[in-house]
């Protein structure tokens, strides 16, 4: 009986921790679609700035530089986080503002 319980509580465990991480992944997609009401994509997609899928998946761009650069600004890139924060989902999902930048992400790095 007690393995059974102990089984149990550990595939709802996975089953809610995965819900949790397919929740971040659509919260961070919305985040890039809507951020600033036309969404990061509209300066990130073009060929001369920074393509931050690309910089993700290649190693070169860590949640904390990513972080920073959304919450401090850097170069052209005005501070975001106000831009994030305001998006339905995420006040909707009640996240915090580095639940919010780390599920875009999550979602860049898919």
């Amino acid at each position: 009986m007690k393995k059974s319980l102990v089984t149990i509580a550990g595939v709802a465990l996975i089953a809610l921790s995965s819900q949790a991480f397919a929740d971040d992944l659509a919260v961070g997609k919305k985040i890039y679609d809507r951020a600033f009401g036309r969404g990061c994509g509209a300066c990130h997609d073009i060929a001369s700035n920074p393509q931050l899928a690309s910089l993700i998946k290649a190693g070169e761009l860590d949640l904390a530089t990513f972080s920073a650069t959304i919450k401090n600004g850097k170069n052209g890139m005005p501070k975001a986080v106000a831009a994030i924060m305001a998006v339905g989902p995420v006040k909707k999902a009640g996240m915090s503002e580095d639940e919010a930048i780390a599920a875009v992400y999550k979602f860049l790095s898919k």
